[in-house]
């Protein structure tokens, strides 16, 4: 039978912990949307790791299916969560990024995927910052920023809002680099 001293000596460092991570949000290279990359780090009040699917294709056989790897899918959306300050930096940065690529008023904007996207890197930390396992989401741009909810009775919570980001695919430490 298995003692409660073999199971933590299985449980490297102690498990990994949610509370330990690190968002990089990198500013998109066409457009200045005044983004303090340390201060925003600093700002993520929640994120992922994102989950990564793999489709199948499934090939009739005598009655049963036999599946095959097939492509992999889009990989959906990604979310974090951002305490609003005072200088409403972030809030004004995703705005400046979202009217860069399409204006709020005169619907034009950057066509050149290059100039909105950028890369966002996810780091699992341990609990001295030292990195544990890094992804980085690829060719990034923010597609909704959510709202800031308003609340006479709210008088003591910080602002928080969302941000979804759409991205190509991801490259995972151990994996990929």
């Amino acid at each position: 039978m298995a003692q409660i001293d073999d199971f933590k000596a299985n449980l490297i460092g102690g498990g990994a912990r949610a509370n330990q991570f690190r968002i990089t949000v990198t500013p998109p290279p066409g457009i200045a949307i005044g983004l303090d990359v340390r201060r925003t780090s600093f700002l993520v009040k929640a994120a992922a790791i994102p989950s990564i699917e793999m489709a199948f294709i499934p090939v009739p056989f005598r009655g049963r299916n036999v599946f095959y790897p097939g492509d992999r899918p889009d990989p959906g959306d990604w979310s974090t969560t951002f305490y609003n300050d005072t200088d409403f930096m972030i809030r004004n940065a995703m705005e400046n990024w979202s009217n860069g690529i399409n204006d709020f008023a005169n619907n034009t904007g950057l066509t050149n995927p290059a100039d909105f996207q950028t890369d966002l890197q996810v780091e699992q930390l341990d609990r001295d910052d030292t990195i544990l396992k890094t992804y980085i989401l690829r060719n990034c741009f923010p597609t909704t920023i959510a709202e800031i909810g308003l609340d006479m009775s709210s008088n003591d919570a910080i602002e928080e809002f969302a941000v979804t980001w759409k991205y190509t695919h991801l490259e995972a430490s151990g994996v990929n680099f």
